[in-house]
């Protein structure tokens, strides 16, 4: 390994850096001959229309700076995420939803769940409109969306009205595009007290859907549940659908929580892409699926037969995309023998950002936003579009 490159911390005192085989199968699937592990069946059937990107980098080895990174593409927070500049730059299609929703879930298993900011689905400096609506699994999908008791709508809609002119007394005054925003915000929240309850009942979906999307799908706020919620997103015209599904950080005892976290996820992922391929919305729906960084191919803590953590390793990585154009059964970038770095076609998270962005219909370098005398951008000053990878 070269010299310069370093180990994080919870690593570089280890005395041996013993390489950890995967104790799980890999077999080849569809005509493309997609590896992929015996821990995805069920996304193995969709291996013809799955990207696979080997060669992903990103420069942070942290969770927050790496995830900050990837969805703002900047480490420190302060910027608008990916979603948010998706929303700016492509607006909205169903006046009584936000263009933006995210949705978090957590493991159903004994593993490490990291935190997640809100600057995650933040609108950063652009206006907050942008921003994504964070959806929950309670009583109220969306928190304080609901009228207390002994309100109308009525009588809410009186007060709007109400609130409404001050703002616009106060815009006039100032010109404070926030003001707007907040006026935009109250009306938009005032659609949606209409819209998201019959969006998040999911009692008239079909036996055959929770048996298609696995025993989890039939509990509010489970990766499954939320698979479902964000085809039904995608249906009413929501542009831009972020799912969270936390406990990938197995430092120790990665074969069980590994295990866990895809008896989680694959069954709903391949449950969604067949849904969208079956109802003609996967050719202009781009999924990608991904983290923050990878692996290391060493392992963390003691090795023995049938147990070993990894630890975080920006140095190359796999995710992977379907949908929107993206080449199906088709590999792209390679890693050295050991997994360790690249050797062919790097991709760096600005030139996955450029693409994603690119088959949204968007340049990547014309969509700015002026902020403190600068133009800024998604992809900063960098990013490629990674024409590869591109039918």
């Amino acid at each position: 390994m070269d010299g310069e490159q370093r180990l994080t911390g919870m690593t570089a005192g280890q005395k041996r850096f013993p390489i950890a085989p995967s104790v799980f199968k890999f077999q080849q699937h569809g005509q493309s001959g997609l590896w992929l592990s015996e821990l995805l069946p069920k996304t193995a059937k969709f291996a013809d229309d799955l990207c696979v990107i080997r060669s992903l980098h990103t420069e942070a080895i942290n969770h927050d700076p790496a995830m900050t990174l990837l969805q703002t593409g900047h480490q420190i927070g302060g910027r608008p995420s990916f979603g948010a500049w998706a929303s700016y730059g492509l607006g909205s299609e169903n006046s009584d939803l936000p263009a933006f929703v995210a949705m978090i879930s957590r493991p159903s298993g004994p593993t490490n769940a990291q935190p997640l900011h809100e600057r995650m689905w933040g609108s950063g400096f652009l206006p907050s409109r942008y921003q994504g609506v964070r959806f929950n699994s309670g009583k109220d999908p969306v928190l304080f969306l609901s009228n207390p008791p002994g309100i109308t709508s009525t009588r809410r809609r009186a007060m709007l009205d109400d609130v409404a002119a001050l703002n616009r007394l106060k815009f006039a005054e100032y010109q404070d595009p926030e003001t707007q925003a907040r006026i935009d915000q109250y009306e938009m929240a005032f659609r949606m007290q209409s819209a998201v309850p019959e969006l998040a009942d999911l009692s008239k979906e079909p036996a055959s859907i929770f048996e298609r999307y696995g025993p989890e799908s039939k509990k509010p706020g489970t990766y499954a549940a939320n698979c479902i919620l964000a085809r039904r997103l995608a249906e009413r015209g929501v542009r831009f659908i972020q799912l969270y599904h936390r406990g990938w950080d197995q430092h120790n005892n990665l074969p069980t929580g590994i295990r866990s976290q895809c008896y989680d996820t694959d069954q709903p992922t391949a449950a969604l892409l067949g849904e969208l391929k079956e109802r003609g919305m996967l050719e202009d729906t781009l999924v990608i699926w991904g983290g923050e960084f990878g692996r290391s191919v060493y392992s963390q803590g003691t090795l023995t037969k049938d147990n070993y953590g990894r630890d975080h390793h920006p140095r190359c990585y796999s995710v992977w995309m379907a949908g929107a154009g993206v080449k199906g059964g088709h590999i792209f970038g390679e890693t050295d023998d050991f997994s360790y770095n690249i050797v062919k076609d790097p991709v760096h998270i600005h030139d996955l950002n450029a693409t994603a962005l690119h088959l949204l219909g968007i340049d990547h370098l014309r969509l700015t936003y002026r902020f403190q005398g600068r133009d800024y951008r998604l992809t900063d000053v960098h990013g490629e579009v990674v024409k590869g990878i591109l039918t």
